[in-house]
Order: structure tokens, then C-alpha cells, then sequence
């Protein structure tokens, strides 16, 4: 369950921001969505009940800190830079909800995966910090990374692709 003062420190970082819009948090089987109004509309805040969230789940903290300047760094650059291979057969990494993608566990540790290396379903490719809280992305199919669309310390949103893995 969301404590009030949880979501009502969202609302207000979302606030402040220019480039995110919206923000949808899953939690012990709710959904959160908060999304900011045209000036014309009230503010629209909802938890509706949603099926088991498939990771670990930790209550965050009380007081979220803020990070308005890595909000306002494009999202898209990487994915543009990057060399687009033929998506037909290659299966998406997506991240899971907003926070900051991180190729490795800490900044003097290597990266958990580089392109052309090969993954299985239980290889953890990258972690998502949201809230204080680092989550440990696994690959989800058994295959060979292609392609790594986001960059270490990027600012990802929820169902943003991070990788393209060719599938065994």
C-alpha cells in the first residue's frame, strides 16, 4: 500500500519537472498513476489493484530525494546514436518502471553485460535504482545482447526498451 506522504512527495516532484509527464508505480498489487494536468484539468491520482508485481518489492524510504537534473537529460539520445538492427526477431529488455539505469553493480565493478555477450533467463543485466532502491534486472530469455539502448546513469521510464537480445 502507498503511504499519503509517499504520494504526495511523488505529485510534488513531479511537479517540478518539465520533461516527465507522467509516472506509473506497481507495488504489493497496486498501481499508482499520477500524471500532470493540461492547465485546463484537475490533477489525476489513482491506485487500482493490479496482478502481483514480478520483482522484489521494498517500502521506500519517507523523504524520496529529488533529481531534477538527471530528469532533464533526453531519454532518447542513446536510442538515436545507436545503430538500429532488424528488430523482427530480437526480444526487448524493457525496464520495468522509471528510475536510473545502471550497467553495473558500482562504479569499479565491470559491467554485468557488453554486446555480443551471451545471457540466460536468470543473467542479471543491469540495475534500475528507483527511489533509493537498487533492482536487479534479469535478462528473461536465454540468448546473445545485440544491442544496449541506454546509457550508465540514464534517467530510463517504465516500459522504455533497455536491450535487444537475439534469442537461441
Amino acid at each position: 500500500m502507498f503511504k499519503l506522504s509517499e504520494i504526495k512527495e511523488l505529485i510534488k516532484l513531479l511537479d517540478q519537472t518539465s520533461s516527465v509527464h507522467e509516472l506509473e508505480i506497481e507495488s504489493e498489487g497496486m498501481k499508482l498513476a499520477i500524471r500532470k494536468p493540461d492547465r485546463s484539468e484537475a490533477a489525476e491520482v489513482q491506485a487500482v489493484p493490479t496482478a502481483p508485481y514480478p520483482y522484489p518489492f521494498t517500502p521506500a524510504p519517507q523523504a524520496p530525494v529529488s533529481q531534477p537534473s538527471v530528469q532533464s537529460a533526453p531519454a532518447a539520445a542513446p536510442q538515436e546514436s545507436a545503430p538500429a538492427p532488424a528488430e523482427g526477431n530480437l526480444h526487448k529488455i524493457v525496464s520495468p518502471m522509471v528510475g536510473t539505469f545502471y550497467t553495473s553493480a558500482s562504479p569499479d565493478s565491470p559491467a554485468f553485460v557488453s554486446e555480443g555477450d551471451k545471457v540466460t533467463e536468470k543473467s542479471t543485466v543491469c540495475i534500475i535504482e528507483a527511489m533509493k532502491l537498487m533492482n536487479e534486472l534479469e535478462a528473461e530469455v536465454r540468448g546473445e545482447i545485440v544491442s544496449i539502448l541506454a546509457e550508465n546513469g540514464q534517467l530510463v521510464e517504465y516500459g522504455q526498451p533497455l536491450f535487444l537480445v537475439k534469442p537461441e
